[in-house]
């Protein structure tokens, strides 16, 4: 398994998770607007997780990008822990979004100018929707924090709950580093000031405290997850693994 290969694997299979949260919000929006809105940004995901998925599958040679997406179990996969979190209500769903685009915004961007042809162009491609998946949380966000009594003391409560998680974004392992010596890679840690700056400016907005950097969540990258990841690949592979390479 080369380095290039998890590492592009890393990259879908966290699209491909948050993708299949949001998926589940399809007849579910507090509105008919959110509701598509929603189901888009699912959509997004859904295709960016392909995108690389594919390329992850032509670096391999053994496997299509459907066998890597719906037959692998929760040890094998490497997303973020912070995009498996259950969506809670809308409230919960945007500050969980909104903490994972600021840092999709800032790593397509970087990565955009891979020395790899393949993950610059995909991730050019994929940062026109990330922009909008940014707009979208953060617009919320403030909207709810700025809102009433009530949805400014959930959205808080989201935040405090999902805050441990987003330490593991900005990691770097020894895989990581190679392909960064390489031109290849994106230096996560470098990426925290700036998504810092970009964060606290929207909570002040939205009249919202930023939790304190304490306990933080690790364990993504070496396929170590909670137990939440274990769920939605049961009811995402169903179909998969109960009729094993079936033709439509």
């Amino acid at each position: 398994m080369s380095n290039l290969f998890t590492y592009t694997l890393r990259i879908a299979d966290s699209s491909l998770i948050l993708g299949q949260r949001m998926s589940e919000w399809c007849s579910n929006g507090p509105t008919l607007e959110e509701d598509i809105a929603m189901s888009n940004i699912s959509l997004d995901m859904f295709g960016q997780a392909n995108g690389f998925y594919q390329y992850a599958a032509q670096l391999d040679g053994t496997k299509s990008a459907d066998k890597l997406a719906f037959r692998r179990n929760e040890r094998e996969f490497f997303n973020h822990q912070l995009v498996e979190q259950e969506n809670g209500d809308f409230g919960t769903t945007m500050v969980r979004n909104f903490l994972h685009d600021v840092f999709n915004f800032l790593f397509y961007t970087e990565l955009s100018k891979s020395k790899d042809e393949t993950l610059s162009a995909l991730a050019s491609k994929s940062l026109k929707e990330v922009k909008y998946h940014l707009r979208h949380s953060s617009n919320w966000l403030i909207r709810l924090g700025d809102g009433t009594g009530e949805s400014n003391t959930k959205v808080q409560d989201a935040l405090e709950e999902l805050w441990m998680y987003t330490g593991e974004l900005f990691e770097m392992d020894n895989l990581d580093a190679e392909l960064l010596n390489s031109g290849i890679a994106v230096d996560n840690s470098a990426l925290k000031s700036e998504w810092d700056r970009m964060v606290n400016k929207t909570l002040v907005k939205a009249k919202l405290t930023r939790p304190e950097d304490a306990y933080m969540a690790t364990g993504g990258k070496k396929g170590l997850h909670t137990e939440y990841l274990g769920f939605i690949l049961s009811e995402m592979q169903f179909l998969q693994r109960a009729y094993p390479d079936a033709k439509w």
